[in-house]
């Protein structure tokens, strides 16, 4: 399982509250990595929230297919800006070769560290050659909970770039390291990695 029940339940819950924090503005990552792509390529969300990532990556001339583990942000990312969006875990997604890119921003930090390998492999497996992978992690040393009880891998930077580098047919492109808040308001050290399939 790629998904703890409990951070689910906990989106479930918060998620007008979420998009109102952050559901407003597209993530500043995603411009330049969508720069990389050729026109017209089709890239798939994964952790889509509120919507706005996916609505900014439609408006670029993209075509999108924005995916949430959690029922209530996927009606709030198709109220709010008509994406499309649909319900998927990280574990359910099957595609092969379908997408030139997947943007996968603040998401993949809740996938338990023993399931992580497998649902990196479900992302290589789901792009073209080439295409192009964006993730990003709060780091830490274990995995835990944080005060409003959602549930982090909180790898560390070398454990992390190992897991990546574990799967034939990834290029680590480019790591950034920097600290920033979140929904809790703690400051956190965090780790953005772009990854391209050979």
């Amino acid at each position: 399982m790629s998904t703890d029940p409990d951070t689910i339940a906990f989106y479930q819950a918060r998620a007008p509250h979420y998009v109102l924090k952050f559901g407003q503005a597209h993530s500043y990552q995603l411009d330049p990595f969508l720069d990389r792509l050729p026109p017209g390529a089709r890239v798939l969300e994964l952790g889509c929230g509120g919507g706005q990532d996916s609505a900014q990556v439609a408006a670029r001339g993209f075509s999108v297919d924005a995916t949430d583990g959690t029922p209530a942000m996927v009606a709030k990312a198709n109220e709010r800006w008509g994406v499309g969006a649909r319900v998927m875990a990280f574990h359910e997604l099957e595609a092969e070769a379908a997408y030139d890119a997947v943007w996968a921003h603040a998401c993949l930090l809740h996938c338990p560290r023993g399931a992580l390998p497998n649902v990196l492999g479900r992302i290589l497996r789901a792009l073209k050659r080439g295409g192009w992978h964006f993730a990003s992690y709060k780091l830490g040393e274990a995995e835990g909970r944080d005060n409003l009880g959602r549930f982090y891998n909180f790898p560390d930077a070398e454990w992390l770039t190992a897991q990546y580098g574990a799967l034939s047919g990834w290029r680590i492109a480019e790591t950034r390291r920097y600290t920033a808040g979140g929904f809790d308001n703690v400051e956190r050290d965090w780790i953005d990695l772009v990854v391209q399939k050979a």
